[in-house]
Formats: structure tokens, C-alpha cells, sequence
């Protein structure tokens, strides 16, 4: 059997078999149209359904972003705050440095003429008790709401006690580090007026400081070059050459 006798075999076949076919109703899909409308509209229902997928994808990738955002955010608010926490811990360590290497200062001879020259010294144990308490509301408890309240109180009440730079510079240090710059810039300046101090240079670096996050760029530079000046050679002027450089 040749391939034209197959051939002919193989299309009598099929014929027979597509008869019945014919013969049956016409399925649904085809009604009004060929099978070519049937792929069309699957395909229009495919492309309709990958649209809507892609729109679901881009919206949670926005959502996604916009996450990311606010989480950068949060990074970057807990970094300036670690940032002024490592800040005041560092002072806190100089002051309990200061305090622990600090020899009591001799009490003076009276003098008629000056009979309240003894007031300026810790020689009132109640005044060192009260200073004491209000250093440890810091250094202890971390209490800093109730250490600023101890320190206006100690300095309303004892103005011309040994300790009132120091106080001052708690104070500075305290409203510093709630960014409440104008209560801070207050308390460094009073403690920059007491040229024996030994708060008073770093006291003019944050003044500096406090200038600089204020837009004062002339008075900040004034103000590290004053600490470079007065204090070479130590810790603060190397800061203040820093501040200064940037």
C-alpha cells in the first residue's frame, strides 16, 4: 500500500469521524462568532487579570517604601538620640571625675568688713547635702525631670554658693540635652562668667554649639576660637577645632 492509498485512508477517517460533530449544536462559545472571538476575550481576561496583578505588585511596593521611610526615619531619630545620650554620659563621667578629685576649698579668716565672705565656701552642711541630692537625682535615679527642678531650687537658694557654676552647668547640660536651646544657652553663659571655673571651657564650646544648630555661624566660629585660645592643648580646644573645621 502506497502513501497516496494512507493518504486517502487517513482523510475518509476523518471525515467519517467529523460528521457527528457537525450534526451536534454548536457549543456556547461559539454562537454569534468563530473560536477566534472565544481567544480573544480569554486573552482580554488575561491581560485584564496581569494588569490588576502588576497595580496589586506596584501598590505593596509603595506600601513597602513608604515603610522603609518611616522606618530610615526612626534609624535616624534613635542615632541623634544615642548621639546625645553618649553626650551627656560623657559629661556626667567628667563631673563624677571633678567631683571625686575635688580637695574642699579652705575656709577663709573672717573679716569684719566682709562678714558674708564665708557664705561663698561649702562649709553648710545643708547646702553640700542639697547639692549632693541634686547630683544624685542625676548620677543615680537618671531622675532628670526632678535634678532640674533640685537645681533651680539649690540656686535660688543658695546664689552665691561654691557650687552655683557647677549648678548652672547641670542645668545647661539638662535643658541641652531636651533640645530646649535658649534654656541651655542661659545656664552655659552664666557658668562662662566665672572665669576659675573648670566647666567654663566646655561650658563655651556647647555656647558654640548651641550657635551653630541656631544659624549664629559667626558667633559659634567666635566662640570655638575662644576655647581654642584660652585652652590649648586640652580635650575641649581639640572639640572646638573640630566644630570649628566643619
Amino acid at each position: 500500500m502506497n502513501s497516496n492509498t494512507l493518504r486517502c485512508l487517513s482523510l475518509a477517517l476523518l471525515v467519517s469521524a467529523a460528521a457527528p460533530v457537525a450534526a451536534a449544536p454548536a457549543p456556547v462559545t461559539e454562537l454569534g462568532g468563530s473560536s477566534g472571538g472565544s481567544s480573544v476575550e480569554r486573552l482580554e481576561r488575561m491581560l485584564e487579570a496581569r494588569n490588576q496583578m502588576q497595580l496589586d505588585m506596584q501598590r505593596q511596593l509603595d506600601q513597602m517604601a513608604g515603610e522603609l521611610d518611616n522606618l530610615r526615619g526612626t534609624v535616624e531619630r534613635n542615632s541623634y538620640e544615642l548621639n546625645q545620650m553618649l553626650e551627656r554620659q560623657r559629661d556626667l563621667y567628667r563631673e563624677i571625675d571633678t567631683l571625686r578629685n575635688a580637695k574642699p576649698a579652705p575656709a577663709p579668716e573672717a573679716k569684719p568688713e566682709t562678714p558674708d565672705s564665708t557664705e561663698k565656701y561649702s562649709t553648710d552642711q545643708t547646702e553640700n547635702a542639697e547639692y549632693d541630692a541634686a547630683v544624685n537625682l542625676i548620677l543615680k535615679e537618671k531622675n532628670y525631670t526632678g535634678a532640674t527642678e533640685a537645681f533651680n531650687a539649690f540656686l535660688a537658694k543658695y546664689p552665691e554658693s561654691i557650687y552655683t557654676p557647677n549648678a548652672h552647668y547641670w542645668l545647661g547640660q539638662l535643658y541641652f540635652s531636651k533640645s530646649d536651646l535658649d534654656a541651655a544657652k542661659k545656664h552655659f553663659t552664666a557658668v562662662s562668667q566665672f572665669a576659675k571655673s573648670s566647666k567654663r571651657a566646655d561650658a563655651l564650646l556647647k555656647l558654640g554649639i548651641i550657635a551653630q544648630r541656631q544659624g549664629d555661624t559667626a558667633g559659634a566660629n567666635a566662640l570655638f576660637q575662644s576655647v581654642i585660645k584660652e585652652y590649648p592643648g586640652t580635650t575641649t580646644a581639640n572639640q572646638a577645632e573640630k566644630q570649628l573645621n566643619n
